[in-house]
């Protein structure tokens, strides 16, 4: 076989590559510039209650977006879910550019979120269907290093757009690169033929199910009120666990040894994460004081070296099985977050929060590509969109949970122990611990890259 045919830009590939990359840089533009001006926006449309809201949304509306957007996939071209999220994405931004009060932004926001998730269901399925086995793990890392340029310059080009022309065309700004973008990502879809197998019936309701029982646990995550806490959280799990486990392979709650193992690692390693990673800035800026682009600076370098060892995976795991990978990035990942225990130490500099988290950005960069291979390689031929979607709810989930659940222990520290600090050293000690909880179900994940 050509150096040149296993290239992630051979002829047949390249303007698919291109087009990945380019959805993967827009999507983290506008991710990033969001987080950035949510405060001006704040300023001007009001209604603080539904802050939170207008990343929930998003949040809820990716949740949908993936599940149906994977299950199209299984039945037809990927190209046209794949227009229709981009019509959704694009349709988002013009409504959040033009909104006149917080609830239209977080409609906008939810349209976003639909689009949104459905551009990652679609990309896996292409990498599935339109790549040779051994350029997979390439372009997974090629994929991830589409975050580098937004995570360095989406804030401070979001922050003067934002303090010049208005906070509205960090939206309206996006529409005319979505036209571009979109127009090079949707021909390079087209290459991607339809399943050869028919799938099974698609998973539209059960994932609404899902996004109403999140619903439901956030906001019981972030009730004052113990009873509303309980009820709101109890109905939440009563609506997602079943919708949860009909999505996802059978066994996954369990860690059943396999693709489960897999899937369920995925959403512990999204949990152990963000939910140190949601805080880092809070504890280097609010706690110790330092200027808030000291904090950006730590999420910047946790990106840097996320990518560093995304490339770096690609290299060895052919050679270690991605098993290793995952297990010692999740171990790398609980070492970052103890590590982060130093910077609420006053007598120890803040600054150290930046070489801590550039630790647990290296360990996910370890285990997030591999998990992704072997969900590829064990799936059953014609089913790769269903068995992502699957894996990637489990991502979306840990994510949400990981973050509502820190949210709800620094607020309970602040208020109720009136010490933020021993609400984050709760938060880095817990999100520790899952990672190491999920490096010991990582024993059980499929030590392969090829389809068996």
């Amino acid at each position: 076989m050509s150096e040149e045919a296993s290239s992630v830009f051979a002829p047949g590939v390249r303007l698919l590559t291109v087009g990945m990359v380019l959805i993967v840089t827009l999507v983290a533009f506008e991710s990033m510039a969001v987080a950035t001006v949510m405060p001006v926006i704040e300023a001007d449309l009001g209604d603080l209650w539904l802050y939170g809201w207008v990343f929930s949304a998003f949040f809820l509306g990716n949740l949908v977006g993936v599940v149906v957007a994977g299950s199209a996939a299984d039945r037809m071209r990927p190209a046209i879910p794949f227009a229709f999220g981009l019509a959704l994405f694009s349709i988002g931004l013009l409504i959040g550019g033009l909104a006149n009060s917080m609830p239209v932004l977080v409609a906008g926001r939810l349209l976003q979120g639909l689009g949104a998730g459905a551009m990652p269901a679609i990309s896996y399925v292409c990498i599935g269907r339109g790549y040779r086995p051994e350029t997979r793990a390439r372009m997974f890392a090629l994929m991830s290093s589409a975050w580098v340029i937004p995570s360095v310059a989406g804030p401070a080009l979001a922050g003067a757009i934002g303090a010049t022309v208005g906070w509205r065309w960090v939206f309206l700004g996006l529409l005319p690169l979505c036209g571009v973008i979109g127009l090079v990502a949707l021909l390079g879809v087209l290459t991607v033929a339809a399943p050869q197998e028919e799938a099974g019936p698609a998973n539209v309701l059960p994932a609404i199910q899902i996004a109403a029982g999140a619903g439901l646990l956030l906001a019981g995550l972030s009730s004052r009120s113990v009873f509303a806490a309980g009820v709101l959280a109890v109905g939440g799990l009563a609506l997602l666990l079943p919708a949860f486990r009909r999505l996802t392979p059978a066994g996954t709650l369990s860690g059943r040894v396999g693709l489960p193992a897999t899937v369920l690692v995925r959403g512990l390693l999204g949990f152990a994460f963000f939910a140190a990673d949601a805080y880092v800035p809070f504890a280097i800026t609010t706690v110790r004081g330092l200027p808030a682009t000291v904090g950006g600076l730590a999420l910047t370098a946790a990106t840097f070296t996320w990518t560093i060892a995304s490339w770096l995976q690609a290299r060895w795991v052919e050679r270690t099985g991605p098993r290793r990978l995952v297990v010692v990035g999740l171990l790398v990942i609980g070492g970052g977050s103890l590590s982060m225990l130093a910077v609420l130490v006053p007598t120890i500099p803040a600054w150290i929060g930046l070489l801590s988290w550039a630790v647990g950005g290296f360990g996910i960069g370890l285990a997030y590509a591999p998990l992704s291979l072997v969900t590829l390689a064990v799936a059953p031929p014609g089913e790769e969109g269903r068995a992502t979607a699957g894996l990637q709810l489990s991502d979306m989930l840990g994510t949400a949970l990981g973050t509502g659940v820190a949210g709800a222990i620094v607020t309970f520290g602040a208020v109720t122990l009136n010490s933020e600090t021993t609400g984050l050293l709760i938060v880095f000690i817990v999100a520790a611990a899952v990672a190491i909880a999920g490096a010991g179900v990582g024993r059980r994940v499929p030590n392969t890259v090829h389809h068996l």
